[in-house]
């Protein structure tokens, strides 16, 4: 059921100053760096609902590429109409720069991603509203539910919970 592909490249050309070209000395851009994506291991995952693959981004000249860039270019390359179904993680710069690797998850559907997703990487990929809760009302619910034994330890653990959500 899972079916391995090929490797993909595409090259893309970036024309912006704050993508990092070299101006001359009128202030014009005179060659914008290129920034190669190389997809490998690919796997179709069915069980899961996504396409998962390792991704090397080559950007020789530039620090790094920001995850927003490398989902545009991955969606249009994998012919992707959403880029929020598209989770990049996992980036590591190889010693010397110029080149990245990290992992790439496309999902078919929202749905699944809602239901394969941690919620922290839902909500990085802007799926969930992150809930604002101080420390103190995390520690102070946490404490309470400790005091707490036997059959009654589930309705206060909801209390607990929902207590903590509202304020």
């Amino acid at each position: 059921p899972i079916a391995a592909l090929g490797e993909r490249t595409e090259s893309h050309h970036l024309l912006s100053s704050a993508s990092g070209g070299q101006r001359g000395a009128a202030g014009i851009i005179m060659s914008a760096p290129v920034v190669t994506v190389r997809t490998r291991k690919f796997i179709r995952n069915p069980l899961l609902s996504r396409k998962q693959f390792i991704v090397d981004v080559i950007h020789p000249g530039r620090a790094n590429v920001p995850k927003t860039e490398l989902a545009e270019m991955i969606a249009k390359s994998h012919k992707v109409e959403n880029a929020q179904l598209i989770s990049l993680f996992g980036f590591r710069n190889k010693f010397g720069g110029g080149k990245s690797t990290g992992f790439c998850l496309i999902y078919d559907t929202a749905e699944a991603a809602k239901k394969f997703e941690p919620k922290f990487r839902l909500i990085r990929n802007g799926f969930v509203e992150k809930k604002e809760s101080s420390r103190k009302q995390i520690k102070e619910a946490k404490n309470r539910k400790k005091k707490i034994r036997g059959t009654g330890r589930g309705i206060a653990n909801k209390k607990a919970k929902r207590a903590a959500g509202r304020l």
